[in-house]
């Protein structure tokens, strides 16, 4: 999955812009991750948020996807883009976690919905999204290319009796 490049790994609750050439590596489950590129100035920044939306109460992190996707546009604007020139590839949100009960529970599609609407608010196109499903994901971004190589994670249960 990786080339001659650096390679950053992103946390949850983190984000990152690198103007360089520069592979961000992440993992992701229920959480989701917006990658976002400058077509013409050719570098970019992803973030990777747990929860979708901060409600003012607390501290305003980036573990939120309000505020995750706001001040990743923030800072590529501050970083030359013009927002006509940026573009979101969208990934996870998958239905990982279940609780006693076996229902599912659907904070991943939240974490989707919130990116969809945060990015429309700002008037930037989607072009790639691969989210939901049942399996976590394995992403690796180019800032240069705007590049994103996925691939899914199986779940594995151990069992130690």
């Amino acid at each position: 999955m990786e080339n001659d490049k650096k390679t950053f790994f992103l946390y949850p609750g983190q984000l990152v812009v690198f103007k360089e050439p520069m592979n961000i590596m992440t993992i992701l489950g229920s959480c989701v991750a917006v990658c976002i590129w400058d077509v013409k100035l050719r570098f970019g920044g992803m973030n990777h948020y747990l929860l979708p939306l901060w409600k003012v109460q607390g501290l305003r992190t980036p573990k939120y996807g309000n505020v995750a996707i706001e001040t990743l546009i923030e800072e590529m604007l501050k970083n030359g883009s013009s927002a006509k020139n940026l573009v979101a590839k969208v990934f996870g949100g998958a239905k990982v976690l279940e609780t006693g009960e076996g229902n599912i529970f659907e904070i991943g599609r939240k974490n989707y919905e919130i990116a969809q609407e945060v990015l429309s608010k700002y008037n930037i196109r989607t072009a790639v999204e691969n989210v939901g499903g049942l399996r976590g994901r394995k992403i690796l971004f180019k800032t240069n290319t705007g590049e994103v190589l996925m691939k899914y994670i199986d779940k594995t249960i151990s069992n130690n009796n």
